[in-house]
């Protein structure tokens, strides 16, 4: 079995010093808290950025800032961007961190409810359109799934060209799509061999989720963006303890933790 990598989600775009006042918003705080993500095990950097206020933004200007604080305090670690924006950002707009020489960003292959009204749209077009130029900039997707069906079409919109092989996708459980056993071995065993796979459980789903992919062979991403607590009613001190707790679930099950560069070679990226 391959090591595990550990992806640190460390801010998200949602959740919000209210939730949880460790949450970085500052350039330095998004820094501060990835270098210890990092410390703590974490290959990855999953990146949202904020402005000082806490509003997020998908500007090119600030993704660079804080790209060049976390290389400065941590060169090595794979800096992950996500390319979700908001509500009524065009292609580009979202797009704006690839520009950046960065080795991978996510790349959502469906619209998902996010409860209430909000929908995360992401059409035909959007997807394909996103994939074509993420080949053009040598920037490798992270296929952000949130049911099987987005699956399935990353698997279509790969035999068309817009999404190159080996793909590696991250299953977000516990929004869309519930997050059990069943569900994750079910949406696993969908994908095509030769890819790999990350898990993202929601909430209370975190580290049941991140307990069964280590065992099964899949990675495991943790942070403020997914569940803000370290155990039921205890807000977790930093994004840290939460890649500390995972780190200690692999060492109980017997999986050794990838370093950066590991994680490169499993995931067929070039630095």
């Amino acid at each position: 079995m391959e090591k595990l990598i550990i992806t640190a989600a460390i801010c998200g775009a949602e959740v919000t010093k209210e939730n949880n006042p460790a949450v970085p918003y500052t350039v330095e705080e998004i820094a501060h808290e990835a270098y210890e993500a990092y410390k703590a095990g974490a290959s990855i950097i999953h990146l949202h950025v904020r402005e000082d206020d806490g509003t997020p933004t998908q500007s090119k200007e600030r993704f660079k800032a804080c790209i060049d604080a976390i290389k400065a305090k941590c060169p090595d670690v794979i800096i992950q961007p996500s390319t979700g924006g908001a509500v009524g950002m065009t292609d580009l707009e979202r797009l704006q961190p690839t520009e950046l020489g960065i080795e991978m960003a996510t790349l959502d292959c469906g619209t998902c409810n996010f409860g209430g009204d909000e929908i995360f749209v992401n059409t035909e077009n959007t997807i394909k359109n996103f994939g074509k130029i993420m080949i053009e900039r040598n920037v490798k997707p992270e296929i952000e799934v949130f049911d099987k069906g987005m699956v399935d079409y990353a698997i279509r919109y790969a035999k068309q060209g817009f999404i190159k092989e080996p793909m590696h996708f991250d299953f977000v459980l516990g929004v869309q799509m519930t997050a059990s056993a069943r569900d994750l071995v079910f949406i696993s065993e969908s994908i095509p061999a030769g890819s790999t796979w990350t898990v993202s459980g929601i909430g209370r789903h975190e580290f049941p989720m991140a307990a069964l992919a280590i065992v099964m062979g899949g990675h495991v991403r943790v942070g403020f963006e997914d569940n803000v607590y370290i155990e039921k009613g205890v807000l977790a001190k930093s994004n840290a303890e939460l890649v500390e707790k995972v780190v200690r679930l692999a060492k109980e099950l017997g999986r050794e933790i990838a370093t950066p560069d590991e994680a490169r070679r499993i995931l067929s990226l070039k630095k």
